[in-house]
């Protein structure tokens, strides 16, 4: 990887970083959030935390699983993220895990 592409990824890295940092968000009091307890219905009425948050944090996952630091936030926003929540919407009560490893797989 070039020094210039390392460089978009630093800047994309903490564009997404500054994002959630700034996106509006509900005061809790400090929590602990088990991702995988977490429903499809749980997520996607906002029960437990935002779904961006949520999503962003299993993209994070996925590329952890994969070995890599890069996240393709516009790609998993486009394709993966809309086939969760699509199966989310037909399976309210599955995992949000289990949607992830249904629909896109850990490893991918």
């Amino acid at each position: 990887m070039s020094s210039y592409e390392r460089s978009i990824t630093a800047h994309v890295a903490g564009f997404v970083a500054a994002w959630v940092m700034a996106a509006p968000q509900p005061v809790w009091a400090q929590t602990t959030i088990d991702v995988a307890k977490i429903s499809c219905e749980q997520w996607q009425t906002y029960k437990v935390a935002s779904p961006d948050q949520i999503a962003l944090w299993i993209s994070g996952y996925l590329a952890g699983k994969r070995g890599t630091t890069v996240i393709e936030v516009q790609t998993f926003r486009e394709t993966n993220l809309k086939k969760v929540k699509d199966r989310c919407f037909r399976e309210p009560k599955m995992l949000v895990m289990d949607a992830v490893e249904k629909e896109i797989g850990a490893a991918r």
